[in-house]
């Protein structure tokens, strides 16, 4: 069970983009596509898909490590615990179960 999902809104905390914040698009072998963050220019070939070809924008997943949750427009750290025979995410600092 990772800590960042799918949807959750996360801070930058290193990095170019710091300070900035978003919501999280994919998460992937220990990275994160986060919407706005970690632009990269890539220069691409007329395909059937684009007919133009040219220089596109698009955003590049970044470490894990470098993003914080934010919950209730807070960061936080996250835990885990047991709800029953359900696991459940813990923001560290409130202790309130954040799913």
């Amino acid at each position: 069970m990772n800590k960042i999902k799918t949807g959750d809104t996360v801070k930058v905390i290193a990095g170019k983009d710091k300070g900035k914040d978003g919501k999280v698009l994919a998460v992937k072998d220990g990275k994160v596509l986060v919407e706005g963050i970690g632009m990269v220019t890539k220069h691409t070939k007329p395909s059937a898909a684009n007919q133009q070809g040219g220089i596109v924008t698009k955003e590049s997943y970044i470490d894990v490590s470098n993003v914080m949750l934010l919950y209730k427009g807070k960061t936080t750290r996250v835990g885990f615990k047991l709800d029953g025979d359900k696991k459940v995410r813990v923001a560290k600092a409130t202790g309130e179960v954040i799913d």
